[in-house]
């Protein structure tokens, strides 16, 4: 009888310390913990990550269950995709967010290791590309990929930045492999480097590319978005936890659809949560994250995102980071649908990002002025010099947001045009003819 009691406190002890990744139970009335992992600075997952946590909205929805348990949200920070990856094929983390290309790494992991995840919801995307940019140093004399040619370039191997770097060197003429020095560094590593002069390029990802430029320690070569190929970041589970917790999930994706609804709606609030939460300025968060910025952000899983996915399969294998890849069976939409309701589903798929506009920030305000054209813009600047925290252009070709005093201007006529980097602003001189190159403080000045 001894023995057999043992033995039970020795199964009872073990269902004690199952469960959710580090999570607690013990009969009726349990504790659960949660561990969510995120990127504080990839605000291109706030949503899941830094303005959720801020919000509270998660422990909300987990409070609101009253299914006998009680919850508890452990929210761990990474730099980047690949720890989350690893803690969760630990058993670890029970959710995680990152990038398209870190979330095929994901699902090719998960898998090998016996630990399947499962792709539930997307964060932001930009259904051109325009969340990756390849920025130089701001005396580089650099002007288009094709100088690139035998330098050394920073990027992080894995990353969707790097996918942007590969792919943009092969439309290029350059062989990704051979034509550069490629350094694979962690994104502030990069940066330091770009700023030492060891690298003289940076392939990055949201919000690096904005935040060096923003700071005068880099301008932009390269705007992803002219690939035309959609990038995203994104919320996956492990399928255990999914299976074994659905409403654990569940309540997780209506946070998050909640934390979505209010960046839409209070847009230059959200980038002071961020901000502050991240230390990044909130000028370079509005960027990415505001009314017209770089992100959309919506949780539906939208066809042109899986299909984009199932095409960066291939760029991952000729880097030897994936064998082959079942998108299909890695994206779950179920979860989602469930969370937003069918109705609202339909209309987050048939949803199309904001009209690309320009925008003024003015100092003290708790919202952005929009303007019609970019001389419009340009006008209001000048008319009010040192009254702005930031002023927001988007690109002529692309649409990609940029800041004002930072984007490459061309002069056509009556017409002010900018562009993020310095070769599509030379592609239009080239095509217009009378159009030029023209600097800031000259596009000022014609505006006024």
């Amino acid at each position: 009888m001894k023995r057999k009691a043992v033995a039970l406190s020795a199964v009872a002890l073990l269902l004690t310390l199952s469960g959710c990744g580090g999570s607690t139970e013990a009969g009726s009335s349990s504790t659960i913990t949660v561990t969510v992992g995120y990127q504080s600075k990839t605000i291109n997952t706030v949503t899941a990550g830094t303005l959720l946590r801020s919000l509270g909205y998660f422990e909300q929805q987990l409070n609101a269950l009253h299914d006998g348990h009680t919850y508890k949200v452990a929210w761990q920070d990474y730099a980047t995709g690949a720890p989350i990856t690893a803690q969760m094929t630990a058993g670890k983390i029970d959710i995680g967010s990152m990038g398209d290309f870190p979330l095929l790494i994901n699902a090719a992991r998960g898998k090998q290791l016996g630990q399947p995840t499962r792709l539930v919801s997307v964060t932001g995307y930009n259904l051109r590309g325009g969340l990756n940019t390849i920025v130089t140093a701001p005396s580089s004399k650099l002007t288009s990929l094709k100088d690139l040619k035998g330098r050394k370039v920073s990027t992080s191997v894995g990353s969707a930045a790097d996918g942007t770097l590969v792919r943009a060197l092969q439309r290029a003429g350059i062989d990704p492999d051979k034509g550069i020095e490629k350094f694979n560094q962690q994104p502030a590593v990069g940066a330091s480097a770009l700023t030492a002069g060891s690298a003289d390029a940076l392939s990055q990802f949201v919000a690096w590319p904005g935040l060096l430029a923003y700071q005068g320690r880099a301008k932009a070569l390269y705007d992803g978005a002219q690939l035309n190929l959609p990038t995203f970041h994104g919320v996956t589970a492990r399928e255990n936890f999914a299976q074994q917790h659905p409403s654990v999930l569940d309540a997780f994706l209506k946070a998050q659809v909640r934390a979505t609804d209010y960046l839409t709606a209070h847009p230059v609030t959200a980038a002071e949560k961020v901000a502050k939460a991240t230390g990044l300025p909130a000028e370079v968060v509005y960027l990415y994250n505001g009314a017209h910025g770089i992100a959309t952000f919506g949780p539906a899983l939208k066809p042109q995102l899986v299909s984009a996915l199932k095409q960066d399969v291939s760029v991952l294998k000729s880097a030897k980071l994936v064998g082959d890849v079942d998108v299909d069976s890695f994206v779950d939409d179920r979860y989602v649908k469930q969370a937003l309701g069918a109705t609202a589903y339909a209309k987050q798929l048939a949803a199309q990002p904001p009209a690309a506009a320009s925008e003024a920030w003015p100092k003290g305000s708790e919202k952005t002025v929009s303007f019609n054209s970019p001389s419009q813009l340009l006008s209001y600047i000048a008319a009010h010099r040192t009254g702005l925290r930031a002023a927001y252009v988007p690109d002529a070709t692309t649409g990609t947001l940029w800041f004002a005093d930072k984007a490459v201007w061309v002069s056509d006529g009556a017409e002010l045009l900018p562009f993020v980097a310095p070769a599509t602003a030379q592609a239009y001189v080239a095509a217009h003819g009378g159009a030029r190159v023209v600097t800031y403080a000259e596009a000022l000045e014609q505006a006024s």
